[in-house]
């Protein structure tokens, strides 16, 4: 039987997890730029992690689903993403980091998407909101990038895989004693993925979203060099983030109080307009504080798009297929979005600087805000419920 008590080690998987995401998001591209790479060729090593989300989530997703376990997914991708980064950060060939990057984040990437979906599916069983047991996951970025970012400052960004290898091997840890997702009776077959992209909802939302998440994914590659173009150092960038993800935790939290009265894509909506007002302030600035004080943005912005967007598209999707599902949106909301944010993000920022890159990030972000609502006037918009205390989210049709 269900109980609140089997949520603490994943609460604890995702706390660790994200612990070590934010050691690669936050300084893999400042360690990058310690080790001679220029803001161009780390556009394309950062590019193989989104380019790896497409193939790797779908991937560990539709594996875990034909398998009924997450938890030996993830039990194997720690280990070999353990493995990988022991000779990943030796690396200062571009060829070979390129392609050590790509397996890298071919096993590093899902575990988030896995640790999500586990969440999503554990949060319906109990009757919780979702954010309430993400938020964990922000506490553990938020921690990690204040206490490794003064660390860093003090020692160098050339010693990140030490803190990155200690917060890796605690999830492993955990991993052991987390508590396994419950199978359904037929388990998932290849030719099932095929009902996904029939499902026209499902392709038209993932499709607007990228709109929005494309200057997220810049700002997850380039914030910590636009700080230190800026004149920032490693522990400034630790404080952005941390001011970022400690808000981000609090709109997670309190996602039993905020998100019940209205549909998800209002608070999609919204959260678009906080993200275009965000990046136009980045680009107005000229000061590493004030990206620092603007960072509380982050919460509102991303915490109110990622909680609703999540909650709305697991109603899109078939309970035996969870996983897949899930993970497929990941490749869209993370790994599409973060190929053209790395790539060209690092070419504009090369050419032009980081206050032109915010300022095509911030119209980027009302066209697609634009976008959603339309979708949300027109009849696929109007088709998805968003009661966070409803176990499932059921597809129905409005008056």
């Amino acid at each position: 039987m269900a109980n609140k008590d089997s949520l603490v080690p994943l609460k604890m998987l995702l706390f660790s997890f994200n612990a070590s995401n934010t050691i690669i998001m936050s300084f893999l591209p400042l360690y990058l730029k310690y080790n001679g790479f220029e803001e161009a060729q780390i556009g394309y090593i950062l590019a193989m992690g989104p380019l790896a989300i497409i193939f790797a989530q779908p991937f560990w997703g539709f594996m875990s689903d034909k398998y009924e376990s997450v938890k030996r997914m993830l039990l194997i991708c720690i280990i070999s993403v353990i493995i990988v980064s022991l000779v990943f950060f030796q690396m200062s060939d571009i060829t070979l980091v390129m392609i050590l990057a790509g397996f890298f984040y071919f096993f590093q990437n899902p575990i988030g998407g896995l640790t999500d979906s586990q969440a999503q599916r554990r949060a319906n069983d109990l009757n919780v909101p979702f954010g309430t047991i993400r938020t964990w996951g922000s506490i553990g970025f938020a921690v990690s990038s204040l206490v490794v970012g003064n660390i860093l400052t003090i020692f160098g960004v050339q010693y990140m895989i030490i803190p990155y290898l200690f917060f890796a091997t605690f999830s492993l840890i955990v991993v052991f004693r987390l508590k396994d997702v419950e199978g359904e009776s037929v388990p998932v077959q290849l030719s099932d993925i095929g009902r996904l992209f029939k499902n026209k909802p499902f392709l038209i939302f993932m499709g607007l979203v990228m709109f929005i998440m494309v200057g997220h994914r810049v700002n997850d590659s380039y914030m910590g060099l636009y700080i230190a173009e800026l004149g920032g150092t490693e522990g400034l960038i630790g404080i952005a983030w941390f001011a970022g993800v400690a808000a981000e935790a609090l709109v997670f939290g309190f996602a039993n109080f905020w998100f019940k009265k209205y549909h998800s894509l209002i608070f999609m909506i919204a959260a678009g307009l906080v993200y275009a007002l965000r990046w136009f302030l980045y680009s107005w600035v000229d000061s590493p504080y004030g990206i620092v004080g603007l960072q509380v943005l982050h919460g509102i912005s991303f915490g109110v798009f990622y909680s609703a967007a999540f909650q709305y598209v697991t109603g899109l999707i078939p309970r035996s297929m969870q996983s897949t599902g899930h993970l497929l949106f990941f490749a869209g909301f993370f790994g599409i979005t973060g190929i053209i944010g790395s790539l060209g993000g690092g070419m504009i920022m090369d050419a032009f600087g980081g206050e032109t890159l915010y300022f095509i990030m911030g119209v980027i972000a009302v066209t697609g805000t634009i976008l959603l609502t339309i979708y949300h006037i027109l009849p696929y918009g109007k088709e998805i419920g968003s009661t966070l205390s409803m176990p499932r989210i059921r597809i129905r049709r409005r008056a």
